[in-house]
């Protein structure tokens, strides 16, 4: 039957154009509002089996992907871009690490400078991240570089 440019087998010899038969027309407010059955899902549009060497690739990609934010993040000029270059790092599991307030460890920091202090409380905390770092997960990309409290001189 030809119905909107649409012809099904069998139909069209028996029905004029622009008529609709009852059992067309029943499929089709079926299919309109939702109760018709399911009609199968198509094929995929790409190849979901991987090949080998894909997740190693994928990975590496991920991590060249990662350095040039990194990169980028470091020259930009603009808070806004450096806020929304975070923003996506931290959505696929890459944080900022600033250590104000933390106590300084040479394992997760890089000391950048001093700043005294008479507080002996304050001694050896961060007091300032000059250099934001980065970790990927657990593992560390990007030391934070720091100004740590020293015990001023007498």
């Amino acid at each position: 039957m030809a119905w909107f440019g649409h012809e099904e087998a069998g139909d069209a010899a028996e029905a004029p154009t622009g008529e609709i038969s009852a059992d067309a027309l029943a499929r089709i407010i079926a299919e309109a509002d939702g109760t018709a059955a399911a009609a199968d899902a198509s094929d995929p549009d790409v190849d979901l089996v991987a090949a080998p060497g894909d997740l190693e690739r994928a990975l590496s990609d991920r991590q060249a992907l990662i350095q040039l934010c990194l990169y980028a993040l470091d020259r930009a000029r603009s808070s806004g871009v450096v806020e929304r270059l975070e923003h996506g790092l931290a959505a696929i599991g890459v944080t900022a690490l600033r250590a104000e307030g933390e106590r300084f460890d040479p394992a997760r920091h890089e000391a950048g400078g001093a700043v005294p202090t008479d507080d002996p409380e304050l001694e050896g905390v961060v007091a300032e991240t000059e250099v934001v770092g980065f970790a990927d997960q657990d593992r560390l990309l990007r030391a934070p570089i720091v100004t740590v409290y020293a015990k001023r001189a007498q």
